[in-house]
């Protein structure tokens, strides 16, 4: 049987960008695991789909007058840009 530990490892995401998908998509963190997943391997659509919900995670921490949430978001963003960076198309 696998663990929730076991799924994090299989999807190249950390626990935290887990959680923030789940958060923004508003389901169980093994859903957020699944689908992380599916998106972190789809390098141009599917980062570029985290990141826009880890930069909504927190603009609305912001907006709520959350700013330690927000702050915590925007570190997992930056962790999240340095793990996986943007690639560039072929020209």
């Amino acid at each position: 049987m696998l663990t929730y530990e076991d799924c994090v490892g299989l999807t190249d995401l950390d626990e935290e960008e887990i959680e923030a998908i789940a958060q923004h998509e508003h389901v169980p963190e093994i859903i957020a695991a699944e689908l992380g997943c599916c998106l972190v391997h789809e390098p141009q659509a599917g980062v570029g789909r985290i990141r826009q919900m880890l930069r909504e995670d927190a603009e609305e921490a912001r907006q709520h007058g959350h700013p330690q949430e927000a702050i915590h978001w925007q570190q997992v963003l930056d962790h999240f840009n340095a793990t996986h960076p943007v690639l560039r198309e072929a020209a």
